[in-house]
């Protein structure tokens, strides 16, 4: 953690021990990859993934980026020289050609000297810019089937993207909002955005906007880090500075561990970043590894670092306070690194605590074992597959029932639900999906009545949604019981939709609702 740098790693600890620091910068079982050099200033994993996506070879990928940076520096130039008149740029398909859109004669020659190809439209990019900038005042009017609107330079116009069938929402909107007819038009596609924010091992998160941290493991509901982190209470924001969660419970000294609960926005995902390559590795468990075992951590200042478990159950003596039942380990470490997720192989062992040294001259780091954390707090761990992950005991003691099995149909009986539509669907503890069929259904206002049955171990929350203000916003949820959870509400006139969250075990259900 940065603000803190005594109580995350770089502090000193009592009892000192091998600082030799292992510093392989892959997983355990991969051979340590030395980095390629740059072709023309640009790196070869950006060339080999143009090469993937674009279908190029890396000269034809080096070329392109060369027109590409030319263009840059000339567009720059030419928006100044033309003023009112630019009305926008763009490449070619295969990136050869630079055309630069003008509003008038005059700029035609200025586009042509400059090596770029002129094209004459009827109104300049600021023109357009003005239109977009009233869709966005106007935003909290558009129905969910609008999917967004951007400013089309080919074109010369603003496009409203419309899912199909609602085009004539899509023209009621830009209408509404004071534009043009001839400046808008409507693309009809089908889309649904929706926000990507992922919950990951290794990942930075910063609290109250201030200090920065690593993500443990995510968790059913969250995820789990460092207890110095943070206090209950304290907010979180993502490393895109999106609001994330709250830390729910917290623990330092004593003990090293806090977990997080993140909102709708964030799905907790059974991974840990691997910022070696930029790729993730998944967890499937958490059995404890042995001393003497192989170790790597993930953290969002030093990225993945490897070495050797040396002792368990061992005190530290940070300035803060003493923290007992920690896990020794060769790894070095830094501040923000603190939180972060330990793995031998595939199973997770737990959250980075703190530790003597750095990653230039070597160090001893110390972590907080994660199946305490998750015992301590009653946590799920979320695995790769979106399944459960039981929970190990921790070392010298207690033990843990056998999962139980989890039927793949919804039991008869009472739990059976029905209604005028139904859905069905898979979910799993972590995950999330939206009914009917990801979409939403509008009713004229009244009673909504809503039931979905689940198998035995499965638990999940039910919440129905309302669009309003330009998003789904919850207006009533309720948590399966039995097997089965139930929704009564009266709402308004609107476009509503149905958010199914697993929060723990996994298997089939059955939504059943009203739609009037």
């Amino acid at each position: 953690m940065d603000r803190r740098r005594m109580t995350a790693i770089g502090v000193l600890v009592a009892a000192a021990g091998l600082t030799a620091a292992v510093t392989v910068p892959s997983f355990a079982g991969e051979e340590p990859r030395r980095a390629a050099p740059a072709t023309d200033g640009v790196a070869p994993e950006v060339l080999d993934a143009m090469g993937r996506d674009l279908s190029l070879t890396r000269d034809q990928a080096v070329k392109r980026l060369r027109t590409e940076r030319w263009a840059a520096g000339t567009v720059t130039r030419l928006r100044a020289e033309l003023g009112a008149g630019y009305g926008g740029s763009w490449l070619s398909a295969d990136g050869a050609t630079l055309t630069v859109a003008v509003a008038d004669a005059a700029g035609e020659a200025r586009v042509k000297a400059a090596g770029a190809v002129p094209k004459r439209v009827a109104r300049g990019v600021a023109e357009l810019d003005a239109v977009k900038s009233r869709l966005d005042a106007a935003g909290g009017a558009a129905s969910p089937d609008i999917a967004g609107w951007y400013v089309d330079v080919t074109d010369n116009t603003v496009v409203v993207v419309a899912r199909p069938g609602a085009e004539a929402d899509g023209r009621r909107f830009a209408a509404a909002a004071g534009s043009k007819t001839a400046m808008v038009r409507v693309r009809t596609a089908d889309e649904a955005p929706r926000p990507l924010f992922d919950v990951r091992g290794g990942d930075a998160f910063f609290i109250n906007n201030a200090g920065r941290c690593s993500v443990g493991f995510s968790v059913v509901g969250g995820f789990v880090t460092a207890g110095h982190c943070g206090r209950p209470g304290d907010r979180t924001t993502g490393s895109n500075r999106v609001a994330q969660g709250t830390f729910a419970a917290s623990s330092f000294p004593g003990d090293d561990w806090a977990f997080v609960r993140v909102n709708g926005d964030w799905t907790p995902q059974g991974v840990v970043t691997d910022f070696s390559d930029g790729r993730t590795v998944a967890v499937n468990g958490s059995t404890e590894a042995p001393v003497g075992a192989s170790i790597c951590r993930s953290g969002s200042t030093t990225g993945t670092r490897c070495g050797l478990v040396q002792a368990k159950n061992a005190t530290v003596n940070y300035p803060e306070g003493t923290v007992t039942g920690l896990t020794r380990t060769n790894v070095c470490a830094e501040p923000g690194d603190s939180g972060g997720a330990w793995l031998s192989g595939d199973q997770a062992q737990g959250v980075t605590s703190g530790g003597s040294g750095d990653c230039t001259r070597g160090g001893v780091t110390f972590f907080q074992p994660v199946n305490e954390i998750l015992q301590r707090n009653n946590l799920t761990l979320v695995t790769a597959g979106g399944q459960p992950a039981p929970t190990q005991p921790p070392a010298g003691g207690g033990e843990t029932a056998p999962p139980a099995t989890v039927p793949p149909t919804p039991p008869a009986g009472d739990t059976e639900c029905a209604g005028q539509v139904s859905r069905s669907g898979r979910i799993a503890a972590g995950r999330v999906q939206v009914q009917p069929d990801g979409r939403f259904f509008r009713v004229p206002g009244g009673t909504q009545e809503a039931c979905l049955a689940a198998p035995d171990g499965v638990r999940v929350t039910l919440e129905l949604q309302r669009f309003t203000n330009g998003a789904f916003r919850t207006v009533a949820r309720a948590t399966s019981a039995d097997g089965v959870a139930r929704l009564t509400v009266e709402g308004p006139a609107g476009a509503y939709r149905y958010r199914v969250a697993g929060l723990s075990g996994s298997g089939e259900y059955t939504l059943a609702f009203s739609a009037r």
